[in-house]
C-alpha cells in the first residue's frame, strides 16, 4: 500500500491521521497582525499544539487534512518548508538591533539572505545561523552556513550540523565586509549545488570533498 501523501505545506504526523504545518517566520520575527492571525486559526480550528521550533519557527500540530487549505488561506500561504530540499530557515540573533554584545546587523543580513534564497532548490536542506558577535547565539557553527560578526567584519563558516552526528563547521573566511560575505556565500552555495550528491548535507559534502578543495574553488 502506497504511503499517504500530505497536502502541500503539511507534514503527516506519527498517528498517520493528523498533520503539522510550519508558517514562515523569518528570523523568528513576529508582529501583532501575524500573531492575531495565528491566534484566530488556533481558536477556530482548535489546533491542539503550537510549538516554537529550534529554528525560530512556529509549528502548528494536530490538524486534519480537510483543515490544511483553509488554514493556509487564513495565514496567507507563506509556507515554511520543513522537508523539501531547499533553505529551511535563517536563524538569527538580535545583533545590533538591541543586544549590547552585537557588533554587526545580524537581523538585516538574515533577512537579506532569506529573501535571496527563498524557493531555491539545493541538493539537501540548508540551514543558516547568523550571529552579530562571536558568541554565536544563532548556532552558526552547527549550521550549513554560519556567520558571526566582530568589530572587524564577518566570519563565514560552512559544513556544520547538529543532531545525532554533530560537526563543527569549517571557517571559510574571516574579517570580511558584508558585501564580500554575501558574494562568498553565493559562490559557496553555487559550488555546493553543482557538486553535491542528492540529499548530501553540507557536512557530508565537506567530509567527502575536503574543505581545502572547497576553499580553493570559492576563494
Amino acid at each position: 500500500m502506497a504511503p499517504k501523501s500530505a497536502p502541500d505545506g503539511a507534514i503527516l504526523q506519527r498517528d498517520k491521521e493528523t498533520y503539522a504545518i510550519v508558517p514562515r517566520t523569518p528570523m523568528g520575527m513576529l508582529n501583532a497582525e501575524y500573531l492575531e492571525r495565528i491566534l484566530n486559526v488556533v481558536k477556530e480550528y482548535k489546533i491542539p499544539i503550537v510549538k516554537i521550533t529550534s529554528g525560530q519557527r512556529l509549528a502548528l500540530v494536530g490538524m486534519t487534512e480537510d483543515q490544511i487549505d483553509p488554514i493556509w488561506d487564513a495565514l496567507g500561504r507563506d509556507i515554511g518548508r520543513a522537508t523539501e530540499l531547499c533553505v529551511h530557515y535563517v536563524q538569527a540573533c538580535p545583533g545590533t538591533a538591541v543586544c549590547k554584545f552585537g557588533k554587526q546587523d545580524s537581523l538585516g543580513l538574515g533577512q537579506e539572505l532569506e529573501e535571496k534564497y527563498l524557493g531555491v532548490d539545493f541538493p539537501a536542506k540548508v540551514k543558516f545561523g547568523i550571529s552579530g558577535c562571536p558568541l554565536s547565539c544563532a548556532e552558526g557553527k552547527v549550521r550549513d552556513i554560519g556567520v558571526y560578526g566582530s568589530a572587524k567584519g564577518f566570519t563565514l563558516t560552512f559544513g556544520g550540523i547538529a543532531g545525532l552526528n554533530p560537526r563543527i563547521a569549517d571557517v571559510i573566511a574571516e574579517d570580511i565586509s558584508r558585501e564580500e560575505l554575501v558574494a562568498l556565500i553565493d559562490k559557496l552555495l553555487s559550488y555546493y549545488k553543482e557538486n553535491a550528491r542528492k540529499r548530501e548535507r553540507s557536512s557530508k559534502f565537506v567530509d567527502r570533498v575536503g574543505i581545502d578543495v572547497i576553499k580553493a574553488a570559492v576563494l
